[in-house]
Order: structure tokens, then C-alpha cells, then sequence
């Protein structure tokens, strides 16, 4: 007997099964999955951290 995952979509908490048939997984739709992204391109959403400091991008610390 397999036994199916079910997980909560991240963007609208709807359930979705984890398995190849389920195109969008974790997310139950595509507009869900677009929702994410655009979250995380607007800096919405972001992996906590240490700030880069201001000069470390520079071309001359090269």
C-alpha cells in the first residue's frame, strides 16, 4: 500500500499531494507558485543573515 504525502501549499495552505501528477508541488497552482516568486523578488520574503557590507561588491577589492 502506497502511502501518499499530503502537504499544505506555502502560498494558501491547500492541500497538495506530493507526487509526480501534482505539477506545481509544494504549491497547489501555478498563480500560487507566481505569487511566491514575486514575494521573494520584491524582497518580501528573504533568508535571514548578516548584512553584506557596503564595499564588498566593489570591483577594486578584487
Amino acid at each position: 500500500m502506497n502511502k501518499v504525502t499530503i502537504v499544505a501549499c506555502p502560498t494558501c495552505n491547500t492541500p497538495v499531494r506530493w507526487e509526480p501528477a501534482s505539477k506545481f508541488r509544494p504549491f497547489c497552482s501555478e498563480r500560487c507558485k507566481l505569487i511566491d516568486l514575486g514575494e521573494w523578488a520584491s524582497e518580501e520574503k528573504r533568508i535571514p543573515g548578516d548584512d553584506i557590507p557596503p564595499h564588498a561588491n566593489d570591483d577594486e577589492n578584487i
